[in-house]
């Protein structure tokens, strides 16, 4: 699927145009395309690497938090506290990534990013104490921030006939990596001799790995495609600004292409990208709180699910399989969602089909949670592939690369930093009520207003339109 997908990109990626003729000689426009179609294959790897290493972090804390908890003497609140520190450095570092990625280039900054994540799960279980912990915890999702934020980026600039496909490829290896690491953790960790530092310290090799593919990367500035800003291949121009790829100020021609002076309605768009006042759009704030409760949901699923099965008398083993479930669904709906959502004018109608799966899963949890424990791990499975969908929508509420670069900087970021009570009230609930009843209560309610201004970012429009129209008021 990987090769006919990039075959694709390169069919529709602009290029400038290759004349040849009887008797003359064009072997330098020729070597274009394997150069080009190379870079996009190194790209396409690198991307499903990087998702790969976005949330075992997580995942594989979640599935031996209770071990976690015993052998650094945690309480309830304090684990509570844990699992709201990726919302906490997301929101805190996702929103350096934009001006990080205008001085060192998007790719650089992401390889950095694998570097962190690879350092800090490698520490963490060494480190001593809970604050140790947490301190190289909040290292590996430095990492996974700044990553966070630039990969839709990404995808827009190298892929921008390809949002859905590409997204939806992304979003699958992010899913892939956030089952394997809650299926695999506990029996791994049995493996390893049944210490949790172990289990924990063998997803640092992963992020080793990913490390690879973005060391060339991370020397380009621009993109393989053309440099324009619009989701449209552009005509015309052969050539792209740093800007455009990365929202620099200092221009740099395209890979394989001759410089052109932009054309003016470049010139246009990039100037209506630099005056977007992106907290000033209704649309924007939708996006960013859909994406704020759907964080929520995730983060309180991936830090507490294993525990709620494994309070109902599921043994951890079989608790860890059922967050592995839950988490696994992702893999084919992260591919079909954003296909679907590109698709359809107005993205209501799956917000509101996700919102009700995730509220019959906690209403399943609450009556019957280890009788149904398997069909309740597929509906939270479902209703978890919002994360897909939000990351579609940002590419969709924005017509140029500049334009995704702030909204998907201020979407999470601001998103993130909405999600950071959630799961640590759902911890302190837990330890005072002595059960999961109140717990429960708090997600169901949390999902109302998901639907809502799910329903609202999901509306037909661009930021940079409304800007426009605030504009001629």
């Amino acid at each position: 699927m990987m090769g006919v997908m990039v075959s694709e990109e390169t069919r529709t990626m602009p290029s400038t145009p290759i004349r040849s003729s009887a008797g003359t000689g064009t072997e330098p426009a020729t070597r274009t395309p394997p150069t080009r179609a190379w870079r996009t294959r190194l790209m396409v790897v690198g991307i499903v690497l990087a998702a790969l290493n976005l949330r075992p972090a997580i995942a594989s804390l979640g599935a031996l938090l209770e071990e976690v908890r015993d052998g650094l003497g945690m309480s309830g609140s304090v684990a509570g506290l844990l699992t709201s520190v990726p919302a906490l450095c997301f929101a805190a570092f996702g929103v350096m990534a934009p001006r990080l990625a205008r001085r060192f280039g998007p790719g650089a900054v992401v390889c950095a990013g694998m570097v962190a994540i690879a350092a800090g799960l490698a520490i963490r279980p060494y480190a001593g104490g809970t604050p140790g912990f947490l301190a190289a915890t909040a290292l590996a999702l430095m990492g996974i921030a700044v990553s966070n934020v630039l990969m839709p980026v990404i995808v827009k600039r190298w892929f921008p006939d390809r949002v859905g496909s590409m997204t939806g490829l992304y979003s699958m290896a992010l899913a892939l990596g956030t089952s394997a690491a809650a299926a695999v953790t506990v029996p791994m960790t049995d493996a390893l001799g049944g210490s949790w530092r172990s289990g924990l310290t063998v997803w640092a090799g992963l992020a080793a790995v990913a490390v690879l593919p973005w060391i060339p990367l991370a020397r380009v500035r621009g993109t393989v495609a053309d440099g324009s800003h619009s989701t449209k291949p552009a005509t015309g121009a052969g050539a792209h600004s740093t800007k455009a790829a990365t929202g620099a100020d200092s221009p740099a021609p395209a890979i394989g292409a001759e410089s052109v002076k932009p054309t003016t309605g470049a010139d246009a768009s990039r100037s209506a990208a630099d005056d977007l006042r992106i907290t000033r759009s209704r649309t924007a704030w939708a996006l960013a709180v859909f994406f704020g409760l759907q964080a929520t949901a995730a983060y309180i699923t991936m830090g507490w699910l294993a525990q709620i099965f494994r309070d109902a008398g599921v043994s951890a083993g079989t608790a860890g399989l059922l967050l592995a479930v839950t988490m696994v669904m992702g893999v084919p709906l992260a591919f079909v969602i954003p296909r679907l959502a590109t698709r359809l004018p107005h993205q209501g109608p799956i917000v509101v089909a996700l919102g009700v799966c995730g509220l019959a899963g906690y209403a399943g949890l609450y009556l019957a949670p280890a009788g149904g424990a398997w069909a309740w791990a597929v509906l939270l499975g479902v209703s978890n592939c919002a994360f897909p969908l939000a990351l579609t929508m940002v590419g969709m509420r924005a017509r140029t690369g500049a334009g995704v670069a702030k909204l998907s900087a201020f979407s999470q970021s601001a998103g993130y930093l909405l999600s950071i009570p959630g799961p640590l009230l759902v911890g302190v609930l837990y330890q005072h009520s002595g059960g999961w009843g109140l717990p429960l209560a708090l997600m169901a309610a949390l999902m109302i207003p998901q639907i809502a201004v799910g329903v609202v970012a999901g509306r037909d429009r661009t930021v940079e339109d409304e800007a426009a129209r605030r504009t001629q008021r």
